[in-house]
């Protein structure tokens, strides 16, 4: 246990949080001690219950407690489930067994303050939904800011597109204030952004060679990755003129704060936008010689793609990242 990481997951699970949710589930490296689900993609409610059927699918070996995180924004209102991109039931429609294991009724600021009191330095809080549930919970306890490992969030746009608006990323729009919060709260933050998720791109070929090696008690996962990726990558076509693959932002999140060599990072002052019908949520980087706006945050400049895809799909197939070979 000393040699895994102690990571707690904040999600909405949609499709790419059910890969996230997979991958960190069977790395070798990770111990998850629970998963929060919010709203964003789908209700708190259905994400909850997305997130107990990718659990059973996984079968990690060990009990992660589900928690059933905010159900809205700090102050505005939820504007509903983003169906175009995940299905209507936030899973790319794709049918798993109803779950066995029921959520926990702990209250997410509680567990939270809870499991950061008991292992001190060591928790990694990773973040790949709206930022409420890490909002609340420092609002409740503020010591967290040095209990905290770190805390890895997807999110974000610093010199890309965004892609709910021109300038903002879905997770930062989805609630602002909350993102305001908690990066003016002084809690150091590294942000794995649209800047790298957008080049991990995985491809029907990709998906080919998973299958192709994947371990045969392996197969039930295997099969759920080519019907949730089915869905995604349809849907990204038809969305957002994206061709050539389906983008691994919560993945590669969590393969971030697994293994941090992943990316180029570069320390920048970023302040969150809240106001403007274009710009809520906006994460806009102060590139002057001397900043004067936002907080010093990690930032993501460049990703190694090709590692981390190799890397994902070795995790998923139940093999070493050498028994990868690409013949796309």
């Amino acid at each position: 246990m000393s040699e895994r990481k102690r990571i707690i997951l904040d999600v909405d699970t949609g499709i790419d949080d059910a890969l996230a949710i997979l991958y960190l589930l069977k790395a070798k490296e990770a111990h998850v001690e629970g998963i929060i689900a919010g709203f964003g993609n789908v209700d708190a409610e259905l994400a909850a219950e997305n997130t107990l059927k990718i659990v059973e699918l996984a079968d990690c070996g060990y009990e992660v407690p589900v928690l059933v995180g905010a159900k809205a924004p700090l102050i505005r209102a939820w504007k509903g489930p983003v169906t175009h991109i995940h299905g209507e039931n936030g899973i790319g429609n794709v049918e798993l067994p109803k779950p066995k294991q029921a959520v926990s009724t702990e209250h997410p600021s509680v567990f939270l303050s809870r499991l950061a009191n008991t292992y001190p330095g060591e928790i990694t809080l990773v973040t790949v939904g709206r930022m409420t549930n890490l909002a609340n919970a420092l609002a409740h306890d503020p010591s967290l800011k040095e209990k905290l490992k770190e805390v890895v969030v997807m999110g974000g746009a610093i010199r890309v597109p965004g892609n709910v608006t021109p300038v903002v990323e879905a997770n930062m729009g989805g609630d602002p204030e909350a993102a305001y919060f908690v990066v003016e709260s002084g809690i150091p933050l590294t942000l794995v952004s649209l800047d790298v998720t957008m080049k991990t791109r995985l491809t029907l070929a990709h998906l080919g060679v998973l299958e192709r090696i994947a371990a045969p008690e392996r197969s039930q996962i295997v099969r759920t990755v080519r019907e949730l990726l089915t869905f995604r990558l349809e849907a990204y076509a038809k969305s957002n003129g994206i061709t050539d693959g389906s983008p691994l932002h919560d993945p590669l999140a969590v393969a971030v704060a697994l293994d941090p060599t992943l990316v180029e990072t570069e320390q920048l002052h970023v302040a969150i936008e809240c106001k403007g019908s274009v710009s809520a949520g906006a994460t806009i980087a102060d590139m002057r010689a001397v900043p004067r706006v936002g907080r010093v945050l990690t930032t993501c400049r460049s990703v190694d793609a090709e590692r981390f895809i190799k890397r994902f799909v070795a995790v998923l197939a139940g093999r070493d990242e050498e028994e990868v070979t690409w013949n796309l």
